[in-house]
């Protein structure tokens, strides 16, 4: 094969890793020009103060190499101290919503582990933005329009408010502190640069010393091995705890022993996968953690007895299940495949849209807010800890059949992820539909799905009216949107069955970008 697919967030990204793999770059070598570009031109979104996951697989891998580089807690976590203070989850505006950001020591790793090209090169696409400038989105002008109380005196993202007043669509900004920083790590490709270095000692200073130095000095990437389950007649991978990858595939394990009918337009097919999601979800927030502290064990969570049992429970109706203990109340998903049939699945977050209010100054880069994943009930699995990650929304997945890859599916979304990684699936592997054309499809979500809790929906337009009129008499509550909903993706994909990848954008946000290149 001699071509190679990119789908990512924002047509600069995507052509950053169109550049690389025309280069000679192999797929990972492209997704951390991805990664690092769509950092800096979408600061919304991801950013090097955010956390990585990826899956990868080449030809003849028995399974994915799968990398974990979300950040830990820092050593002067003190969740007493917040208790103390009258909370009963983590204030966005404290400090301990920062953890360590793991974006550099995993892009860092994936270069280590897999990369052929000089870092360097890798970075320039990102580099060259930052310094040069790019336009400015509508998505990201709203962003920084609501944002303006919060950012507008942080100097890590001036270049967003000049004169005091948020950008407007089609500005050109550029970010010269976060080129700095991006050119000293190109040079090097040395860690210490940046967290022993000035981004190092801005991070420590932004979250008042409660993440050390030392803190630091350990990096946050770790090679882990996936969970994946066998359902349509592939492998779908996706990453274990501290994630809730595992909902995803495992509703789609559920959605498939229920024997449900072939076509995505039969009201049935809608109950199904409705319920097969909530049969797992409800107690996801017991069971997904800091690895060191999981209720149950990773492999469990897809093992075919566990999910046999779910779906037993499904009725005709909508259901509830039993209670359990906790609640908890900006991503960039990209996928690249090269032409020697090696894929990436690669997801980066800030995760509350920008992520916090509290930015490494004088290195040009927000901080993520990933530590709002903790709770703090005293002895939860989950609890806010010193050197703990909290519970990731991230869920990247790829699926293979033997020993080659054939999808790359995921998206941001930040709880609903999985819901519409199992939407996509279904309608693109189950039901064989054209990936552009499953991209138009109505979507459903679930802000609520814990345990305890009725099915409350909201839907986009165009869903079957005798669809809805079903899901009400099975009695799921709905509510359908006026409009498409942009935060309900942009989810990416790429097939890669065929002669030829199937690449396909999400039409929800207009940056989204999917390129096939002929490299012959």
């Amino acid at each position: 094969m001699t071509t190679a697919a990119v789908v990512t967030p924002h047509h600069l990204s995507a052509e950053a890793g169109q550049t690389v793999l025309r280069a000679g770059g192999n797929a990972v070598d492209a997704a951390i020009a991805i990664v690092t570009t769509q950092g800096v031109v979408a600061p919304e979104t991801c950013g090097l103060g955010g956390d990585l996951f990826a899956l990868i697989h080449s030809p003849g891998w028995e399974r994915p190499r799968a990398l974990n580089a979300s950040g830990r807690a820092g050593s002067k976590a003190d969740p007493a101290r917040l208790r103390e203070e009258g909370n009963h989850e983590i204030p966005l505006d404290d400090q301990a919503v920062v953890t360590i950001p793991g974006c550099v020591d995993g892009l860092l790793s994936l270069h280590s582990a897999l990369g052929t090209r000089h870092l360097g090169e890798l970075l320039a696409p990102a580099i060259s933005h930052a310094r040069g400038g790019f336009p400015v989105s509508d998505e990201q002008a709203q962003a920084f329009t609501a944002h303006l109380a919060r950012y507008r005196d942080n100097p890590a993202v001036s270049g967003f408010y000049p004169g005091g007043a948020p950008v407007t669509p089609g500005a050109v900004v550029r970010r010269p502190e976060l080129a700095t920083t991006l050119e000293e790590l190109a040079a090097t490709g040395d860690r210490d640069v940046f967290y022993g270095g000035r981004p190092g000692e801005d991070i420590v200073a932004a979250v008042g010393g409660l993440i050390t130095q030392d803190d630091l000095h350990l990096s946050q990437a770790e090679w882990v091995e996936p969970i994946g389950v066998e359902v349509f007649g592939h492998t779908a991978w996706t990453m274990p705890p501290n994630t809730q990858g595992y909902l995803g595939p495992g509703s789609l394990r559920v959605f498939e022993l229920l024997q449900p009918p072939d076509d995505p337009a039969d009201p049935l097919w809608w109950h199904l996968l409705i319920e097969s999601y909530r049969a797992l979800a409800w107690e996801r927030d017991d069971l997904v953690s800091d690895p060191s502290t999981l209720s149950l064990p990773a492999a469990m969570l897809l093992e075919e007895r566990r999910l046999a049992r779910a779906a037993a429970t499904i009725g005709e109706s909508a259901g509830i299940w039993p209670r359990s203990l906790g609640k908890v109340t900006g991503t960039a998903y990209m996928c690249v495949c090269d032409s020697e049939g090696m894929g990436v699945s690669v997801i980066q977050s800030n995760y509350r849209g920008t992520g916090s209010r509290f930015g490494a100054a004088r290195s040009g880069f927000l901080l993520h807010d990933r530590g709002s994943g903790f709770n703090l009930f005293p002895g939860h699995p989950n609890e806010l800890g010193p050197g703990k990650r909290p519970l990731h929304t991230l869920s990247p997945t790829l699926w293979t059949r033997h020993d080659r890859a054939t999808w790359l599916i995921g998206t941001r979304g930040g709880a609903i992820q999985p819901q519409l990684v199992a939407q996509m699936a279904a309608r693109v592997i189950r039901a064989g539909i054209d990936p552009a054309a499953a991209q138009t499809a109505p979507r459903w979500a679930m802000a609520e799905f814990g345990s305890g809790t009725s099915s409350t929906l909201a839907l986009e337009p165009g869903v079957p009216d005798e669809v809805l009129a079903d899901l009400g008499r099975r009695g799921h509550e709905m509510t359908v949107l006026g409009q498409p909903q942009p935060g309900w993706g942009p989810v990416s994909v790429i097939g890669l069955e065929g002669e030829l990848p199937q690449a396909a954008a999400d039409p929800r946000v207009a940056t989204t970008s999917a390129l096939v290149i002929d490299l012959s």
